[in-house]
């Protein structure tokens, strides 16, 4: 299904994205959010695509499952929760931070090794109660912790330095950059830091999407199914309760969903069908329900997706319209669900 070859990085170009929303207000269009959108099939082409799905862009932590992909093929020896936590962007509940102590306890390690950026819980609710206790921004309560840890454990197994883990030139992160171009196909593109202080990669949207499907599709047991196993069997410490994500993955049989920061979505079913989605403003409030209408348009029984329609705009209180993926997104007169 997929060439095992790597092709050159895509183009560093300001992406053609296109309307994949729109705000509706009043029966009116109010405002449009542009973006690009790739629906693969089970066959791994392209069945649908909206924007600019060829251009470099940065994933942000919707990478992170091809990360823990990197980190197992390299000798981490994590399963369950504490993978699933290893590619999270957690919300800083009191099972991430634990969970995290636990990789870190068990690689003989502790806070004080991480590299991450400190910061207060990311679910607002856990934040306000972080902020009524006194509590300071720390960096096991930052959401990428997980990962760093799982990093720090990786990189001490195979006997690299912990100091400099987040060095671009690290093996550690040579590891990644190598597996982040076998599973999406391509050549990164460019290399930056993301908020949390790794190294992050540029790809393709097609090409995120192609590392996604590659994980849901692979044979039980490898490293790829150990990450999307873990992921989908402990959806909330991937993100968190109350998160869109974990609700999507267990709403959707066999789904395996991860959001990145400014508007960045890619989920995949186990035969293989992906959409990725690229919300060009940043607006989060369009990811989910552009991505649910790019997984119906994929073949998901709409009703499976009826809570990811959005939530509405209110006008003295009440709801006066809603965001509405454009109608490209619509699924097809002739889909049939199981």
């Amino acid at each position: 299904m997929y060439s095992s070859s790597v092709a050159d990085a895509p183009p560093v170009r300001e992406p053609l994205h296109a309307p994949v929303a729109h705000l509706i207000r009043g029966g009116m269009v109010e405002g449009i959010h542009y973006g690009s959108v790739v629906v693969l099939g089970a066959d791994g082409e392209v069945q649908l695509q909206l924007g600019d799905i060829e251009a470099a862009f940065y994933p942000r932590s919707a990478l992170k499952p091809v990360q823990a992909v990197a980190m197992v093929r390299a000798g981490l020896p994590l399963d369950g929760e504490l993978l699933s936590l290893a590619a999270a962007s957690h919300s800083g509940e009191e099972r991430h931070l634990a969970g995290t102590r636990r990789i870190l306890d068990t690689a003989g390690l502790d806070e004080d090794d991480l590299r991450n950026v400190p910061d207060l819980p990311f679910d607002p609710v856990v934040r306000d109660a972080w902020v009524r206790e006194g509590r300071m921004p720390s960096r096991l309560a930052q959401n990428c912790s997980g990962k760093h840890a799982a990093m720090l454990y990786t990189a001490k197994l195979n006997g690299w330095s912990l100091d400099d883990y987040l060095d671009p030139a690290h093996s550690l992160q040579q590891a990644i950059a190598e597996i982040v171009e076998d599973l999406t196909g391509q050549g990164i593109a460019r290399v930056t830091v993301d908020g949390c202080g790794a190294p992050l990669f540029s790809v393709s949207l097609h090409g995120l999407a192609r590392a996604a499907a590659r994980i849901t599709t692979a044979a039980p047991g490898t490293p790829e199914a150990r990450v999307a196993d873990a992921m989908r069997e402990h959806a909330e410490m991937a993100s968190g309760s109350g998160r869109d994500v974990a609700a999507l993955m267990r709403a959707v049989p066999g789904l395996l969903a991860k959001d990145g920061f400014e508007g960045v979505q890619v989920a995949a079913l186990p035969d293989g069908r992906t959409v990725a989605v690229k919300i060009a403003d940043g607006a989060d409030r369009a990811r989910i329900p552009v991505a649910a209408a790019a997984l119906a348009r994929a073949g998901v029984d709409p009703a499976l997706l009826a809570e990811f329609a959005g939530e509405p705009l209110l006008g003295g209180g009440q709801p006066v319209g809603s965001v509405r993926p454009v109608r490209a997104l619509d699924p097809l007169p002739s889909a049939s669900y199981a």
